[in-house]
């Protein structure tokens, strides 16, 4: 399988892509900073420097051309502010998902985050951080972009907050869960049974739990 990750640097893309390399698979990951290409081939993931937030649809398309799927792992970061949660969150999924399209790539595999619904149609909840909130309406317009594409077979993951305690290789794949955390290790592992098992339009939540991960995803509906 080929494989291309956006946002390969973060932490649980890492992880991702040393599963896909370890295996065999060709995992190309595309990063914004060229001095993180070093960590990328250390990973056995073929690095591309691309900013997503200033390329085309063209320079994407390049990319994805040939790809088995795509996995839109970006984000702005803990430290970046409101107008990044835009550009990154929802921006740069949307750009992939249209330059997926554009290459004929239809498996889209969006990381998103538990508790989004808590902003749809507008709403703020009372007490919540703003740039939180602008964070989770960020990924709901992606989800939501994301899922309406018929060029695509999408596919939304939303962990619970993310540790990076060792991962058990056991989790909660629901599609309405409560609030509660998950090892990255336990993300990854999920996002790659999900490669390997596509499910079109997909929209599903993931805590820790008791369910080894393959069972977990041949057991969604």
């Amino acid at each position: 399988m080929r494989v291309v990750i956006a946002g390969a640097h973060g932490q649980i893309a890492r992880r991702l892509g040393r599963l896909l390399s370890g295996r065999g698979d060709t995992a190309v990951g595309i990063v914004r900073n060229p001095d993180h290409r070093a960590d990328l081939e250390s990973d056995g993931v073929e690095p591309v420097v691309l900013d997503l937030e200033q390329a085309s649809v063209a320079d994407v398309t390049a990319v994805v051309a040939g790809a088995d799927a795509v996995v839109f792992a970006a984000g702005g970061g803990p430290n970046s502010g409101i107008a990044r949660k835009d550009t990154v969150d929802r921006g740069a999924a949307v750009l992939l998902a249209e330059a997926a399209e554009a290459a004929g790539v239809r498996p889209y595999l969006l990381v998103s985050s538990i508790g989004v619904e808590q902003v749809a149609d507008g709403a703020t909840p009372e007490g919540m951080d703003e740039v939180f909130v602008a964070y989770l309406r960020a990924k709901l317009a992606a989800e939501t972009d994301v899922l309406s594409r018929a060029g695509l077979s999408p596919m939304v993951l939303r962990p619970g907050s993310l540790t990076d305690a060792p991962g058990t290789g056991r989790v909660r794949l629901e599609h309405v869960t409560e609030h509660g955390e998950v090892p990255r290790d336990d993300v990854a592992a999920v996002l790659l049974e999900l490669l390997d098992h596509p499910q079109d339009g997909l929209v599903v939540e993931l805590l820790a739990g008791d369910t080894p991960v393959a069972e977990a995803v041949a057991a969604l509906p």
